[in-house]
Parts: C-alpha cells; sequence; structure tokens
C-alpha cells in the first residue's frame, strides 16, 4: 500500500475532504494497470482550525483516519508520495513546494497552482534542481468531452464559481487542453451579469472564456479541420478521472500532458486576472 501525504493551508476544505474516498475509489479501479494500491495516511496543516468547517486537523485526521505530522518534512519522510492542496490559496503553494520537493518524491500540487507566472516558473526552477516529478491541473482539463479535439483553431468556454480569480482557472485549463500554448494576451469585458475574456492567438486562432456565476462549465468547439460541434456542457466525471491521473503519474512518474501548457495556463490566468482588475 502506496502512503500519500496530505499538505494543506487549512486541512479541511471541500477537495481535501472528498479526495481520500476518490482516491480510494480510483485505486480499486487501477489495481490492475498500476500494481499499486494507494491510501492518503499523512495530512500535515498549516492553520490549525478551518475557517470553511471549524474543524481542527486532529478532528479532521481522526475522522478521516489519517495520521497527523508535525511538519512538512516529517510527512514528506514518512510517505510515498505528496499531494499539495490549498486550492483556495494558491500564495502558499511556492512555499510549501520550497519544503517538500526537496524530499524528491512525486508530488501533485492542486489547482490554481500559482499565483502568477513568475512564482509557477519557480516552481518548475525548484522541481528541476532536485529532479523531483510534479504535475498540477484543473480537473476540468480530464472532461471526457474535451477528448480529441486538441489544436482547435477556436474555443469559447463558459463557467462560473463564487468568483473569477479563483474560479477562471478552470476555463483556462480547458482552453489550453483545446488549443495548446501559443497566447499573446487578453481582454476583458462586462456584458450584464457577465465578464468576456478574449484571448488572442499571433496565428489568428480563437478563443473565449465567459464567466458568469451559477453557470455550469462547457465549451463551443472548432476543430482543427474547422468544423464546429454543438456547445457541450462537461458533465463526465471529470474529478474521477484527474485522480486516476495523478495515481498513474505517482505510480510512473510520466505526465499525461505536455507540462509547457501549465506555463501557458498560467500566462493566460495571470493575463485575464490583470484585465479583470482594469474593469
Amino acid at each position: 500500500m502506496k502512503k500519500i501525504g496530505f499538505i494543506d493551508y487549512y486541512i479541511s476544505e471541500w477537495h481535501a475532504n472528498n479526495y481520500p474516498e476518490w482516491i480510494k475509489n480510483a485505486s480499486a479501479r487501477l489495481r490492475e494497470e498500476l500494481q499499486e494500491e494507494f491510501t492518503v495516511a499523512y495530512a500535515w496543516g498549516e492553520m490549525d482550525k478551518s475557517p470553511v468547517t471549524g474543524e481542527t486537523t486532529d478532528e479532521w485526521c481522526q475522522r478521516m483516519g489519517v495520521e497527523r505530522c508535525a511538519s512538512i518534512e516529517e510527512l514528506c519522510q514518512k510517505s510515498d508520495y505528496v499531494l499539495i492542496l490549498a486550492p483556495s490559496d494558491p500564495q502558499t503553494h511556492l512555499g510549501y513546494a520550497k519544503q517538500a520537493l526537496p524530499c524528491g518524491k512525486n508530488t501533485y500540487i492542486d489547482k490554481t497552482f500559482a499565483p502568477d507566472l513568475k512564482t509557477a516558473q519557480e516552481i518548475f526552477d525548484i522541481a528541476a534542481k532536485y529532479n523531483t516529478k510534479f504535475f498540477t491541473s484543473s480537473a476540468l482539463r480530464f472532461s471526457q468531452e474535451l477528448d480529441g479535439k486538441e489544436n482547435s483553431l477556436a474555443v469559447m468556454t463558459t463557467g462560473g464559481g463564487g468568483n473569477p480569480e479563483e474560479y477562471i482557472i478552470h476555463q483556462v485549463e480547458m482552453l489550453v487542453r483545446t488549443m495548446g500554448i501559443g497566447a499573446t494576451g487578453v481582454t476583458a469585458k462586462r456584458s450584464f451579469d457577465k465578464i468576456i475574456f478574449d484571448v488572442t492567438y499571433a496565428d489568428n486562432r480563437v478563443g473565449q472564456m465567459i464567466y458568469a456565476q451559477n453557470t455550469g462549465f462547457g465549451a463551443l468547439i472548432t476543430n482543427k479541420d474547422g468544423v464546429t460541434g454543438g456547445f457541450q456542457k462537461m458533465t463526465s466525471d471529470f474529478f474521477g478521472k484527474l485522480i486516476e491521473e495523478i495515481l498513474r503519474f505517482y505510480a510512473t512518474g510520466k505526465h499525461c500532458f505536455d507540462p509547457a501548457q501549465t506555463l501557458e495556463v498560467m500566462k493566460i490566468r495571470q493575463w485575464a486576472v490583470e484585465a479583470l482588475a482594469t474593469l
């Protein structure tokens, strides 16, 4: 049984509350393929009490059947693999990476990967220095509705969430999954209750992201052959697929997509946040 350690800003939050069960289920599905089983065994939280649920780290660990570690160093020593959470607090990821990546164990870092492109590159540089393999992604990248839509000519995405600064990452991930790299800029405008982000490319491809609260994730795609399909809602089990890809990465150390796309995601996301600030 391979043991995963959770690093979080506060451990009782939506991702940490759901990932252990999802990891258990995905581990069972992939047992024959990976010849390994996985469980969440350790946890460390910077804040002892969750501002979301009021639950303490000890209470969460007791509820989940997980051992609390006194430090990131202890967690990394005991764990086979590391998972950095803090999904709503990307400003913490660089500090956690500085402590976790030198251990050399395959690491997953939850979305949003970093607060800006410069910080994202710093994390890449730390991983390279210690030859530590890591990967990061929004779960929306793994929507089955996007399969086979790579290298598209034009993509319009939709989605909502609590605030665009945090939740636009999902649309950016879908955009980069389908368009690849090469964005040159982002502009933003308001239209009634929506914020529309236009993403430009030097080769005349077109990207657009429409953010509106209480709007589901979806996409309208013109593929590489110039064929535009109908608007598709992202209804597949993208979180289940994400967890499977995390476990495959732990077991093999291989990325399921080009890591250069992560820096593209962070570049576009930064531009989108900067454009938003001008409205």
